[in-house]
């Protein structure tokens, strides 16, 4: 059987489908490029080469530029180290324990990361700035008494003027827990849940806040997690309130180590939870939903399909395995106030957790030792999982929004599929590409580039039988997320 490329089907498939186009435009300035498994190519494929190119059994994908494989390369695993390690140092991180106290408690974390974040914002231009997000949360479940939680935020401005308002946060908590989530004086080094995260959101922090983004980042350290994700919920709610356009969340959760419980070891994987059906979906949404099948296309999808293609590659060494389901049973991360709020989050965690390393009092019972302590934690590893977000977020941060408005329109029923969206607003934007997969694939396998135009009618494949999208392309070659089309007459 002539073989299509990874993950493609035999030519009764979308190859057929792909023939098809390919006749049907004929003379047309249409580039057709299958993606195999989850990249477009980088290389315009013309038209009349379209079939031949599917009969190839290799894997598409575009270069990383080279300033973002050089700003990965600065990542430094021995930062990561000393970052852990010094949160470790600090006794216990409890949300509950001490506040002022410069050696142990959650206040002497808050003012080491605070200066920490400061020393880079040193050496941004006066690009980045850094702030204290303070409130008092009255008792609530796990808060007994009147508390202040403080977020670490540190904001890296963006450089374009159409995309300064578009925000992408990163972040990890700096709070950790025993046993006991009330426990505020036993010792809870926390080194991998959740010092791994904060560890990696300051190293990024490090390495990108002297370097250029059309948009916005946020490098963000959140505290009351263990209590019940209140500082990520005071900062999304916040965002929410003053209509802050967070167009991706991402939380690191737990990417300290790459050995289970049974003592095997991954450490080239790592977990991205990505919900399907929106948190924040409305009855309108819902019913929307439920006549096309978006089921798998929601915005946290197209996010995680968006960090395989362009962080699953030889700068990460890394292998994202996207999770469709919004997180692990019975817990929950930071990721969810921003879902909450409408906002697309994922959340990146280890293949494999240990959980005789998480969430327990630090002892040694029958030769076992109990607690989350750095012995535990695979520095390198996690250093790979931040250059995965960073790769990530230098793309996000770098590519044109996700295109507004986008429809699939349904006033004729044909066989052909016309799709409509609104321009972009950046001025480096140079056209788009259509998007689309059979309706069982989990990924998108083939991208039309149909130019710098607004509507576009794709011949002789029908809307009822493929998943469509679009996305923009700047004149760089960074590309945005795919925007799922609803239905419009």
């Amino acid at each position: 059987m002539t073989r299509l490329g990874v993950g493609a089907r035999p030519a009764s498939g979308v190859a057929q489908a792909v023939r098809r186009v390919s006749r049907a435009l004929g003379a047309s300035s249409l580039l057709l490029v299958p993606l195999f498994a989850h990249g477009a190519g980088t290389d315009d494929v013309p038209r009349k080469a379209a079939a031949a190119a599917l009969e190839k059994d290799e894997r598409a994908a575009r270069p990383v530029p080279h300033d973002v494989r050089e700003m990965l390369r600065e990542m430094r695993e021995q930062n990561i180290e000393n970052t852990i390690r010094t949160l470790v140092s600090f006794g216990t991180r409890n949300t509950l324990s001490v506040q002022d106290d410069p050696t142990r408690g959650i206040g002497a974390a808050r003012d080491w990361l605070k200066a920490r974040f400061d020393a880079i914002a040193a050496k941004s231009g006066g690009r980045m700035t850094v702030e204290l997000q303070s409130y008092v949360q009255p008792p609530a479940s796990r808060i007994p008494v009147p508390t202040v939680i403080t977020n670490v935020v540190a904001t890296l401005k963006g450089s374009q003027r159409e995309s300064e308002g578009r925000v992408y946060v990163v972040s990890g908590h700096y709070d950790s827990m025993c046993t006991d989530p009330v426990d505020a004086t036993c010792d809870a080094p926390g080194a991998n849940d959740d010092a791994s995260g904060v560890a990696a959101v300051l190293e990024l922090a490090r390495v990108m806040a002297t370097r250029d983004f059309d948009a916005t980042i946020v490098f963000m350290a959140v505290a009351g997690e263990e209590q019940g994700l209140y500082g990520s919920t005071y900062h999304a709610t916040q965002a929410k309130a003053a209509g802050r356009n967070i167009a991706a969340m991402f939380t690191n959760d737990i990417i300290g180590s790459s050995r289970a419980d049974d003592g095997s070891r991954d450490p080239f994987t790592v977990r991205v939870f990505a919900e399907g059906v929106p948190t924040a979906e409305t009855p309108a949404e819902a019913n929307t939903r439920r006549s096309v099948g978006g089921e798998n296309d929601s915005p946290s999808r197209q996010l995680a399909r968006y960090v395989k293609d362009v962080a699953e590659n030889s700068a990460t060494g890394m292998r994202v395995n996207i999770i469709y389901r919004r997180d692990r049973y019975r817990r929950g991360g930071d990721h969810i106030p921003f879902l909450q709020q409408g906002y697309a989050a994922l959340r990146f965690t280890e293949p494999h957790e240990n959980y005789a390393h998480q969430h327990q009092n630090v002892r040694t019972e029958n030769g076992t030792v109990f607690g989350d302590l750095p012995e535990f934690v695979d520095f390198a590893y996690t250093t790979r999982v931040a250059r995965v977000n960073g790769a990530a977020l230098a793309a996000l941060a770098r590519a044109p929004a996700v295109p507004s408005n986008t429809r699939i329109i349904t006033t004729r029923l044909t066989n052909d599929t016309e799709l409509a969206w609104d321009a972009n607003p950046e001025p480096d934007v140079v056209g788009y590409e259509i998007v689309y997969r059979e309706t069982d694939e989990a990924l998108w396998t083939h991208t039309l580039r149909v130019g710098n135009v607004t509507t576009f009618t794709v011949p002789g494949l029908s809307k009822d039988n493929y998943f469509f999208g679009v996305r923009a392309v700047d004149r760089d070659g960074y590309r945005s997320p795919v925007a799922f089309p609803r239905p419009a007459q």
